[in-house]
């Protein structure tokens, strides 16, 4: 169920969203209020889970991890202990950014960021090995035109 957000809440999450490293000082001077209300309307969207986590974005590229895969997965197997063993397959690997359960002829998507071709293979090969796939196609991203966790508030 959707919480019921202001205007001010707003705000608040869209600097957050831009700089979450910012001071409730600096967030309070941009949104036109001042520290403790900003730090109220905080503490309360954590606590009805609309604000999940802070977290710091890296850079990939940077950091070695120049290789982002789209793995597209069908499977014959829908019983719930696959999908169990499917889950923990996929929550014990941290190269798996994003993993949706989508409608239509694909069953799976899967966002996988690594070093290079030769780590995606090993992914893959640790990954078929744990769980039956039917089929798996790997599409790699060539160049990253937009990318963004923000919502639009």
């Amino acid at each position: 169920m959707a919480v019921r957000l202001d205007d001010l809440d707003r705000k608040i999450l869209s600097e957050l969203q831009r700089d979450a490293g910012q001071s409730l000082d600096e967030i309070a001077r941009k949104v036109g209020s001042s520290k403790t209300p900003v730090w109220n309307r905080v503490r309360k969207m954590r606590e009805s889970g609309v604000i999940r986590q802070q977290t710091v974005l890296l850079d990939a590229e940077a950091l070695g991890f120049e290789a982002c895969f789209f793995v597209l997965i069908r499977t014959s197997e829908h019983d719930a202990d696959w999908q169990a063993r499917f889950l923990k397959a996929l929550q014990d690997r941290p190269e798996v950014q994003e993993a949706h359960r989508l409608a239509g002829d694909i069953d799976y998507i899967l966002k996988v960021r690594v070093q290079n071709a030769r780590a995606y293979d090993v992914f893959y090969q640790a990954l078929i090995s744990e769980v039956k796939v039917h089929n798996v196609t790997a599409l790699l991203s060539m160049e990253e035109i937009k990318a963004s966790v923000a919502l639009p508030l």
